[in-house]
């Protein structure tokens, strides 16, 4: 059974690139009706932050990405890495290290005047003697002096490295017993049966180590598939600025789970020249075999444009979820359905939504100044009074289209000499959806409600 894991270190909020491992390990899982894990890897106490542990976990929920069995938490698992260090105690394959920071200085010392790579030389290595006072050990794994490690890696191919230059005999146990990264990964792994190990190429030089760890407890090593970094437009590591932010940033600003999900599986992943995904599609079409060997580019524009293709398509109950997630209620407008479906069909973002809502709900208390001088003079306001004037019942938006024609043939006008000043005393903007879907919404009396307060602020300057 296909198994894989997301263990994110909770000592920072989930970022994007966090979010893309996670989703093709979710995906890989799926697809192959395995088991996809969460664990939250806590064990770095000092730095652990409770709200970036339910952060994650909020992600999580709003992405839609569901894990198996309950979420595991390294912090509560102590006593199994103790069993297993005491394993390789017992057996040989670990040894408590007394080397003492002056010993430590001194032989960096030494091998910085060498031009030597700084390492752990090994002193402590086969100790049989009294172990000097004073000192806490540390655990150190024996690693082998020798020889190549090697293992295939399934977006990378085969990988090798030669043992004298990437491990030494490097601590699995710190000195008040605590266990590190590479020695919990491994019996986490191993023991919820995690098969593949999808994750960032910035782990790739954990892996000879985890390799060594594996071979020392007797367990099977999994498939690993090391995937490129995200690089900004620039070719650069991505930072904060280019969109390395918390994933709930996303969120905040008007970007749908769907369209982030899509955009995501695409920076290093390909389906042919295939854009656009739902999730049960993904479901049955990724394999990680198709990702690229190369750095993907993040692209904003992209994201955009596929977050306006998920507001134009998305199924209206789906939609309002996530615009009442943002904290805005469509329940509590008259038609509500009419008034999405007039307001998606412009929108980038659920914030262009929320702001053209409030445009187009509420009475406006300003008007755009510059819509003013390029759009209004004394004509166009003569134009728009008479045509307040006529407006007399309630219709559809085709009907009012046809009345708005009808009034422009008969007082020989064009739209032009009337569009942007009613746009203007219904929203105070110069842009908003059809004026005659937004006549239909406010309706006739809130109509002229509107044109003659815009009447009454523009006698003051014409």
């Amino acid at each position: 059974m296909i198994v894989t894991r997301f263990a994110p270190s909770p000592t920072g909020y989930l970022h994007i690139g966090g979010l893309r491992t996670a989703l093709y390990n979710y995906l890989y899982a799926r697809k192959n009706g395995g088991k996809f894990l969460l664990r939250i890897e806590d064990t770095d106490l000092k730095r652990n932050s409770l709200e970036a542990t339910k952060a994650i976990i909020e992600a999580f929920k709003w992405c839609g990405l569901d894990y198996d069995s309950e979420i595991f938490y390294q912090s509560k698992r102590f006593d199994i890495y103790k069993k297993y260090i005491q394993k390789l105690l017992d057996e040989k394959k670990a040894y408590y290290c007394y080397m003492s920071k002056d010993e430590l200085d001194a032989l960096r010392a030494t091998q910085e005047a060498a031009k030597q790579r700084p390492r752990y030389d090994g002193r402590y290595r086969d100790f049989v003697g009294t172990p000097p006072s004073g000192i806490s050990p540390v655990i150190r794994i024996k690693a082998p002096l020798d020889g190549d490690i090697s293992f295939y890696d399934g977006i990378k191919g085969r990988i090798s490295f030669k043992a004298d230059d990437i491990v030494d005999d490097f601590i699995i146990a710190r000195s008040d017993g605590s266990p590190t990264y590479n020695f919990t990964v491994v019996v986490d792994d191993a023991l919820m049966g995690v098969s593949d190990v999808i994750r960032g190429d910035d782990h790739l030089s954990n892996t000879p180590k985890q390799i060594v760890i594996y071979e020392a407890l007797g367990f099977a090593v999994p498939k690993f598939y090391h995937v490129a970094m995200i690089h900004s437009s620039s070719g650069k590591k991505l930072s904060k600025r280019d969109g390395a932010t918390d994933v709930m940033e996303y969120k905040a600003m008007g970007i749908l789970p769907e369209a982030l999900l899509n955009f995501l599986v695409r920076l290093g992943w390909s389906h042919g020249d295939d854009e656009i995904f739902s999730m049960d599609e993904l479901k049955n079409i990724f394999s990680p075999e198709h990702i690229s060997k190369s750095a993907s580019s993040y692209d904003f524009k992209k994201l955009e444009w596929l977050n306006e293709y998920y507001i134009k398509n998305l199924p209206y109950e789906n939609l309002k979820k996530n615009l009442k997630g943002l904290g805005f209620d469509l329940d509590i407008f008259k038609k509500p359905e009419f008034l999405l479906d007039m307001l998606r069909a412009r929108a980038k973002t659920l914030l262009d939504i929320i702001q053209s809502a409030k445009d187009i709900i509420n009475q406006p208390q300003k008007y755009d100044e510059k819509g003013i001088k390029k759009f209004i003079n004394e004509n166009t306001l003569k134009n728009l009074q008479l045509y307040a004037q006529k407006l007399d019942k309630e219709h559809k938006a085709a009907d009012f289209e046809n009345f708005t024609n009808t009034f422009l043939k008969d007082y020989d006008l064009e739209l032009k000499d009337i569009a942007q000043a009613l746009r203007l005393a219904l929203t105070g903007k110069t842009v908003s959806p059809s004026i005659f879907e937004v006549l239909e919404f406010v309706g006739v009396d809130d109509s002229k409600k509107r044109i003659e307060l815009f009447l009454e602020n523009m006698r003051a300057i014409f």
